[in-house]
């Protein structure tokens, strides 16, 4: 079963190094999935590993296309030095495969339960060198600092400054970033003061637990069902909101149309940054019911937006244009609800006329500290505890912004 992994390579869209393919035949995945089913363990899916006692998912073992791309973006040597924050043990397994016997890999959880899973079934593989330990990622592992390499295996709000201290001269750090409630893994490299991203990747991983955790705000606005979540201190009248949903919704169209299975990840990045009150749109549909206003044969996406007034919003959506096609729109909630959906599309043309197709943004991650003059100019700046994340479109400036219609 273990070839079959490397098999799928074509199928992710990207050639492996050859210690990664390498390291991925060799270790037997569904030691590292007791009770689990042989064909589930090796499918293209997480394997969960613990949910929480109000049942939130908390730790899983990720896809291996997502293993895969984060070792990549990793670039591991023979000889490395690597801590992994997350810990689950096949992960960590396939590290120790790459850095070889002269290398040295730690893994690290703030659950015991999770931990002591992970030793075990590294010892059952064969994989007694790595090292585990219970603790807090805020604060990193000093013990066998520092690090040529820290991977992170779960959804961050932040970068601590101890992953920076712990991290060796010329190392990286790969993390799933959450930023605006988007997350991207991002291999980051020391630049000066400051770190860089020299590649990024979309992703999706539990979030942080800890000192360091950061669930954001979500404002419920139909019972349970319907609620806007907003992250990095977007919502400031709450209240605004109330019975937003009993008025009728409005709806405004783009133009711009997408086929049913194309991707579009770089959209809700561009949303984030072109819409000062971006969100996201939580929708229970458990019930069989929608929860908000969809075209028939459309549907929502969790992308939103509150407008300047606080007190509507708009969310993007779809409608069907024809065999396989459908045409970008957004419905609004609210007094302004035509201006934010309006504001949407506008915005949702601006990202298909430059970058569509076009270039990904630039992510860097600054200390709290640094003055706005020294950061770059018109990026979108994310201020969080310990950092301010700067997100910068290539050629942003010489490109024209459609700015949100008044009314």
């Amino acid at each position: 079963m273990t070839a079959d992994v490397a098999a799928l390579c074509t199928e992710w869209g990207f050639s492996l190094p050859v210690p990664v393919e390498a390291a991925f035949r060799t270790v037997p995945r569904h030691l590292f999935a007791p009770g689990v089913a042989l064909d589930k363990a090796y499918a293209q899916d997480i394997v969960e590993v613990k949910r929480s006692e109000h049942g939130v998912l908390i730790s899983t073992m990720s896809a291996p296309a997502t293993q895969a791309v984060q070792l990549v973006q990793a670039d591991i040597r023979p000889g490395m030095r690597v801590l992994e924050i997350g810990s689950g043990g096949y992960f960590a397994s396939l590290l120790a495969e790459v850095v070889g016997p002269t290398g040295q890999v730690t893994t690290m959880d703030i659950d015991a339960d999770v931990i002591s899973q992970a030793r075990a079934c590294l010892d059952t593989a064969g994989y007694e060198r790595v090292r585990v330990a219970i603790g807090d990622a805020e604060y990193g592992l000093k013990d066998n600092a520092p690090y040529d390499r820290i991977v992170v295996t779960v959804g961050a709000p932040d970068i601590p400054p101890a992953w920076r201290e712990q991290l060796a001269p010329g190392g990286r750090i790969v993390v799933p970033l959450r930023m605006k409630g988007i997350s991207r893994s991002l291999a980051l490299e020391p630049t000066n003061d400051h770190l860089v991203a020299v590649s990024q990747a979309v992703s999706g991983f539990v979030w942080m637990q800890g000192a360091g955790a950061n669930d954001g705000h979500l404002w419920l606005l139909k019972g349970t069902k319907v609620g806007l979540r907003f992250d990095d201190g977007n919502l400031h009248r709450p209240s605004a909101l109330d019975g937003v949903l009993a008025g009728e919704p409005a709806a405004a169209w783009s133009g711009v149309t997408v086929q049913r299975s194309e991707p579009f990840p770089d959209l809700a990045l561009w949303m984030a940054t072109a819409l000062p009150g971006f969100c996201h749109l939580a929708v229970d549909t458990s019930d069989g019911g929608p929860g908000v206003a969809v075209e028939p044969g459309g549907r929502q996406f969790p992308f939103a937006a509150l407008d300047d007034d606080g007190d509507s919003f708009a969310y993007l959506s779809v409608r069907p244009a024809g065999e396989g096609i459908v045409e970008m729109g957004a419905h609004g909630y609210g007094p302004h609800g035509s201006r934010i959906a309006t504001a949407i599309m506008e915005q949702v043309r601006v990202w298909d006329r430059d970058y569509r197709n076009g270039p990904s943004p630039d992510f860097a991650v600054w200390p709290i500290d640094t003055p706005a003059e020294a950061l770059p100019e018109r990026a979108m700046v994310i201020d969080k505890r310990h950092t301010k994340i700067t997100i910068s479109w290539p050629d942003v400036a010489a490109r024209s912004q459609v700015a949100p219609p008044t009314q």
